[in-house]
């Protein structure tokens, strides 16, 4: 049952909304460092097989965990809405720049020595492989019958033995 038109009874609470969970920016950078820590503490774990001298054995290494935002925001109980309205706010925008490239820089550090899969990494930090191709010169273009000409030529010159291009090249149409 919904309540009655015009109630006031949103008049009625203690407060409007929900109040941040860290007052300060001190308190802030206190539950990401010990974020920091947890991942520190808790890396995540493969299991590697091992064969010597014919006998198989299985060991678990230790792996670097990535430390991502998202991570974080659940760590402190927070959305990623929630960081974002953090970096808005006053006095907490030098910290969650500092977190953010604590982040930023584990990660890629991570990646550069082999500690983390760089192809992942490189993703999620916005970093590409990019590679361009420029070409000099002119393109030039035929008819359907033309090209065929062209290609009936080139392969008449390929079974006679001749070099392409080379002695007795007929002209190009045009």
């Amino acid at each position: 049952m919904p309540a009655p038109k015009g109630n006031d009874f949103w008049k009625a609470r203690s407060t409007h909304g929900r109040k941040p969970i860290f007052a300060t920016p001190d308190h802030l950078w206190t539950a990401a460092v010990e974020y920091f820590e947890w991942v520190d503490a808790h890396p995540l774990y493969e299991a590697k097989p091992f064969a010597y001298q014919g006998d198989v054995s299985i060991a678990t290494i230790a792996k670097m965990r990535a430390m991502t935002i998202t991570g974080l925001c659940i760590f402190l109980d927070i959305s990623q809405q929630a960081w974002s309205e953090y970096k808005q706010r006053d006095g907490f925008g030098e910290i969650t720049t500092r977190v953010d490239e604590i982040i930023r820089t584990q990660k890629f550090e991570g990646a550069s020595a082999d500690l983390l899969n760089a192809n992942i990494i490189a993703r999620d930090l916005g970093l590409a492989d990019k590679s361009e191709l420029n070409v000099a010169g002119s393109l030039h273009t035929m008819s359907g019958d033309a090209l065929d000409a062209r290609i009936a030529l080139l392969l008449e010159e390929g079974r006679a033995g001749a070099a392409p291009g080379g002695a007795g090249k007929a002209e190009e149409p045009e």
